[in-house]
């Protein structure tokens, strides 16, 4: 029993640490030295595995670290290569992360468990020479037998295969939130976002990210412990998913108030949850939610806890033990691809290891056609302390506000090189110049990895220069633009 404990704290600081690496490969990692051939073969052989797996591009079979000379144009190849050459669609199912491991640049390749098995090389198709599983630490062909009875089972039922009801749909608000986040959608959008049927129509994915449609999200409000005395119901929703999803985000963000205590020398802290957790149980529900019988994601508060129901119990084929240890099968492939591109979701397999960060396995309920989030309300035991600097509060919301208003705020707005994002992650800069990741994350409720984009794209733009290492600063360089 304390080995598997043991085992499984290993497993977790792997998958979700980039600085630390098992020397070996095994049934769910794979090294390699560099971009080769048989990429497509080894991400097969993850995504018809139960468990899925992780590749990583930059490190030899013995774990040495050789880096890659141009790791941006790889990750852009990988993507190309996986969109392009497995079948069915493997969008939304991988996730490729870069790090830096004994100075060098190396590629991760998160790969889920697929749910229409078997996946194959297009090229050769379901046969013995397209199919591959992973067999130890090796991919190895599929038996003719396997593939007929994996093809026997597969989904069908899924939100991509169902035709919506209505075909006039438009989609101005997702095409809005794309343009947020650095990205065009074209005139093919649908057909690569995967919002068609195999006859062209409209699926239900696609429905549910229209600008109009009749799903409803209901968060409501007692007042005591039980459900019989409702004082506050909110209707959300018949509209695009996306932006629903960011509504019940801000109003639940809303109901999670802060009581302070001030004394002389700290101020101390508390909310309700730990809004980490509860953004990640969000977003959660309502990506994994099981949307074929038109049931939507359940959001409740109580006096002593919140509770946040989805519909589908477990994955098909997926454990327990393997969903709190972040083994992902993402149940709409298109909307984790969707809510990722817009950086509501970070990487794959990520949600419920941060969640298991603040609360116990037992805040987790599972049905065979419900799973239910339970956060109990934190005692005043869990407040943080932090130091009490009115002076440098003020000053710090003085120069924000400041910079927003002045002469460099409106030039940052005029700059038309500049998403809206990006715009609002340089104001930041210019408020704070040593300000960090985080901080720019928190301001703006994105991810990390979702800053590090912005910031490299306004770097390659010529408008921001990095000074320095950790204890450095930014210099922003309009003038030159």
């Amino acid at each position: 029993m304390m080995r598997q404990g043991r085992f499984s704290k290993i497993k977790y600081h792997y998958l979700y640490c980039p600085f630390y690496f098992l020397m070996t490969e095994t049934n769910r990692i794979e090294y390699k030295r560099e971009l080769s051939d048989g990429l497509e073969k080894e991400v097969i052989a993850f995504l018809n595995y139960r468990e899925g797996g992780i590749l990583y591009i930059g490190i030899d079979k013995e774990g040495n670290t050789h880096g890659l000379a141009d790791a941006d144009g790889d990750q852009l190849k990988i993507k190309d290569r996986l969109k392009n050459n497995i079948r069915p669609s493997a969008l939304g199912l991988f996730d490729i992360v870069s790090e830096e491991r004994d100075g060098k640049n190396i590629l991760k390749i998160i790969v889920a468990s697929g749910p229409e098995k078997p996946y194959h090389l297009k090229k050769y198709g379901m046969s013995e020479k397209g199919c591959f599983i992973r067999l130890g630490s090796a991919a190895e062909p599929m038996p003719q037998k396997m593939i007929d009875e994996l093809f026997a089972k597969r989904t069908r039922n899924s939100i991509s295969k169902i035709k919506a009801g209505r075909q006039d749909l438009s989609f101005s608000q997702l095409k809005i939130y794309y343009e947020e986040s650095g990205y065009t959608l074209g005139k093919a959008f649908a057909k690569n976002l995967e919002l068609l049927t195999e006859d062209g129509t409209f699926n239900y994915a696609a429905y549910l990210l229209a600008d109009k449609n009749n799903t409803s999200i209901k968060v409501a409000k007692y007042s005591g412990t039980t459900r019989t005395d409702l004082i506050e119901s909110n209707e959300y929703g018949h509209e695009c998913l996306v932006k629903a999803t960011k509504q019940v985000i801000d109003k639940i963000a809303l109901e999670n108030r802060t009581t302070t205590k001030i004394t002389s020398k700290e101020r101390q802290q508390t909310s309700l949850w730990n809004p980490i957790a509860l953004r990640e149980a969000i977003i959660n529900a309502f990506v994994h939610n099981d949307y074929t019988n038109e049931i939507t994601p359940k959001f409740e508060i109580f006096t002593d806890r919140i509770e946040i129901t989805s519909a589908g119990g477990l994955p098909e084929g997926l454990s327990k033990q393997e969903f709190f240890e972040g083994f992902s099968v993402p149940r709409n492939k298109e909307l984790m691809r969707i809510f990722k591109d817009l950086e509501l979701v970070e990487q794959l397999g990520s949600g419920i290891p941060r969640i298991l960060g603040y609360y116990g396995k037992e805040s987790f309920s599972f049905s065979d056609n419900f799973l239910r989030m339970t956060f109990a309300v934190q005692k005043d035991t869990n407040e943080t302390s932090v130091k009490v600097d009115d002076k440098e509060d003020n000053q710090k919301g003085g120069v924000i506000g400041g910079v927003i208003g002045s002469v460099k705020g409106g030039a940052i707005d005029a700059t038309e090189a500049l998403t809206k994002r990006q715009k609002e992650v340089l104001k930041l800069i210019a408020a704070k110049p040593s300000i960090t990741y985080n901080e720019i994350a928190e301001a703006l409720s994105i991810n990390e990895s979702a800053v590090g984009k912005h910031i490299t794209a306004i770097k390659n733009k010529g408008f921001l220069v990095r000074h320095g290492d950790t204890r450095g600063y930014w210099e922003i360089k309009l003038d030159k633009n």
